[in-house]
């Protein structure tokens, strides 16, 4: 979408409370089976070297909504496999997400003290640790995704797929491509429409590629594969902008960090360039395109469409 098109703040539909409690049971559930397997996949923090397990432990279990593992089990779900076979894939994604966060807290990134409410990684074990437990949480990452292959479920050629998908959503195309021109964003002025590229890149491309290997991994269909990526990108974008968004009017005890961070840091956000009221309805115009993409799914679309409409309500 142009970041000119807009519908009016406020005009999305919030759903029931009953409603949205349910879609938050739901992804509550999933996300203590993510837990649950990302626990049996690390290793001990007893085990040597200790001091980078431990390190890699305390990111992982920091807390988090454990969206893109979610994601990944969704688009999974729309070609008909079940969480199991999928799973290694999907802690995978939630194993390079924490590793960029450790990175991006580290003082020559963001100098973030806290995350999700707790010290963050760099804090409590120092730069060097945690510069190697994000290292390692991202090779053991490329580990699980490989695990794929081993079972029958899934032909190696899809693995191969799914690899090459979450290779494109973190390099220099996807996310550390966005972390640069943030960085450099954040050293003088920037265009209005950078910012939409910005965070296509560093947000949207692993949360689009998330729903693409579930997908991909499931044996989804081309057509398929096609509303999974549009539903993706918009998602991905919505995602973000509401980010911004709580960081200037949510609550810190439930963001579990500093309200105001990215303004402090002059990062440049939807709310800094275009204000909180536009911002707003671009989330919601983003929202409905993504609704939108799924329409060809029909019924096996309608966790992604919850999803979708949670998220664009959420408080943290």
């Amino acid at each position: 979408m142009a970041l000119t098109s807009r519908v009016p703040a406020g005009s999305f539909p919030t759903p029931p409370r009953a409603e949205l409690e349910a879609i938050e049971a739901r992804l509550a559930a999933q996300g203590r089976l993510v837990e649950e397997a990302l626990d049996r996949f690390l290793v001990s923090g007893e085990t040597s070297p200790q001091v980078v397990h431990q390190a890699m432990r305390h990111s992982v279990f920091a807390g988090g909504k454990r969206l893109r593992p979610i994601l990944v089990l969704a688009g999974a779900g729309v070609a008909g496999m079940g969480p199991a076979g999928v799973m290694p894939a999907a802690c995978a994604v939630e194993l390079i997400h924490t590793y960029s966060l450790i990175h991006d807290d580290l003082p020559a990134m963001d100098n973030s003290p806290t995350r999700r409410g707790r010290p963050t990684c760099h804090v409590v074990f120092g730069e060097a640790i945690a510069v190697l437990a994000g290292d390692a949480l991202h090779a053991l990452a490329f580990a699980l995704l490989a695990q794929t292959a081993d079972g029958s479920a899934i032909p190696p050629a899809r693995t191969v797929g799914a690899i090459a998908e979450i290779t494109h959503g973190i390099g220099t195309q996807g996310m550390v491509g966005g972390q640069v021109l943030d960085l450099l964003a954040s050293r003088g002025p920037v265009a209005a429409a950078d910012v939409r590229r910005i965070h296509q890149l560093k947000t949207g491309s692993l949360i689009r590629a998330c729903v693409r290997v579930g997908g991909l991994l499931g044996g989804a269909t081309r057509d398929d594969l096609e509303a999974l990526s549009r539903y993706g990108e918009d998602i991905g974008l919505a995602f973000q902008i509401i980010d911004d968004i709580l960081d200037v009017v949510g609550e810190e005890a439930k963001l579990g960090k500093a309200i105001g961070s990215d303004a402090a840091q002059a990062k440049v956000t939807f709310p800094a360039v275009f204000g909180l009221d536009v911002s707003r309805s671009l989330a919601e115009h983003a929202t409905a395109q993504a609704i939108q993409a799924l329409a060809p799914l029909g019924a096996r679309g309608e966790w992604l469409r919850d999803l979708a409409v949670f998220l664009l309500s959420r408080e943290r």
